[in-house]
């Protein structure tokens, strides 16, 4: 229920953010704001104010800004949205996915003052040995290990190790091959004891567990430099998100499939509840990433998305004449319905892999 209230109040942070760089874009440009909402219909409270309606509503999910002609409507009206050039619309919308940014620099500065998670590379380091990285379809998925589970001590038949380091692990686990053993671990301040077995045959590049491990330690910076810091993990967040894209992308057109693992909201949910545990420093990279992911997504040139709405902008720059609305509407249905689909594949990929 924590992770589910955590992910609830960032992914609804992130989605206003978004929606405030359209709000405070549109007014500076002069563009009529009609109502900002909190929450999705049906409306609870509404106030009046300035010529805004701001509501409350029902689904207290994110929130919405609703803009003077966005549909086209009022195209003689100096405060319509469709009688603004090209830039202005460009702008109101680009806004958005800015503000994503923005937000996750800040996240990312904030963490890097607090504290970022990093491995620590001394093999004479007194830290626990920590879970790095978790393979897919190992024995370490599937008994349900996470990523900084500390390993306290091995256990097999008559036979029981301290973990001091890596080494440790790899020598014990070698031993037992096809055999269970236990790995006593700490997870946030509990102690667990993990029933597992390590593979006989091995995949090539992985081990028997599918893990690998490291010593993870906090790396803090001062104040005046956490911005700095935190535009540096903004542009190496943004280049792997675009370049795992891009990886996904190349797959699908070359092999028709992608072996690239693509999460919905349940793997999302799944990889919160193990950064939760974590720590503070984690949660803030968490939601950083994930603003970053929600800007880059919304940028790309998909009908219904900011980026889509920008894309046949750039159309019209371009052959001098606006778009058809009646095409460029049915255009974001047909975007809108690909989406949902898209989301509902991705989830039930996520759940299917859980029960596999």
């Amino acid at each position: 229920m924590a992770t589910f209230i955590m992910l609830f109040i960032a992914i609804s942070v992130l989605i206003l953010v978004h929606e405030l760089g359209h709000f405070y874009t549109a007014l500076w440009l002069k563009v009529k704001v009609e109502e900002f909402g909190f929450g999705f219909p049906p409306r609870v409270f509404s106030k009046v104010k300035n010529g805004i309606r701001y509501s409350i509503n029902a689904l207290p999910f994110g929130g919405f800004v609703k803009i003077f002609g966005e549909q086209g409507e009022g195209e003689g009206s100096p405060e319509s949205f469709a009688s603004r050039p090209a830039r202005h619309r460009f702008a109101i919308l680009a806004a958005g996915v800015l503000m994503n940014f923005v937000l996750a620099w800040v996240l990312f500065s904030i963490g890097a003052w607090v504290g970022t998670p990093q491995v620590d590379d001394e093999s004479s380091s007194s830290l626990p040995v920590s879970i790095i990285t978790i393979l897919p379809n190992s024995p370490a998925e599937d008994r349900g290990l996470r990523f900084g589970d500390q390993i306290l001590e091995m256990r097999g038949t008559d036979i029981s190790l301290r973990v001091e380091q890596e080494k440790d692990v790899s020598d014990f686990v070698d031993g037992f091959r096809g055999e269970e053993i236990v790995m006593v671990i700490k997870r946030g301040g509990d102690i667990k004891e993990i029933t597992i077995t390590p593979r006989a045959r091995v995949p090539d590049g992985e081990g028997p567990l599918g893990i690998s491990m490291g010593r993870l330690t906090t790396s803090r910076v001062a104040w005046y430099v956490a911005p700095l810091v935190g535009a540096k993990i903004l542009v190496q967040t943004f280049m792997a998100i675009v370049g795992g894209l891009w990886t996904v992308v190349m797959q699908l057109i070359l092999h028709g499939q992608t072996k690239t693992a693509v999460s919905g909201p349940v793997g999302i949910y799944f990889f919160g509840r193990d950064v939760q545990a974590l720590g503070l420093s984690y949660v803030l990279q968490f939601v950083g990433m994930l603003s970053v992911n929600l800007g880059v997504l919304n940028a790309l040139p998909i009908p219904a998305l900011d980026g889509g709405r920008m894309f046949f902008i750039l159309i019209e720059k371009i052959r001098g004449i606006r778009m058809n609305p009646i095409i460029e509407a049915r255009a974001h249905t047909i975007g809108f319905a690909l989406l949902i689909l898209l989301m509902a594949v991705v989830t039930y990929r996520d759940i299917a892999h859980i029960f596999s």
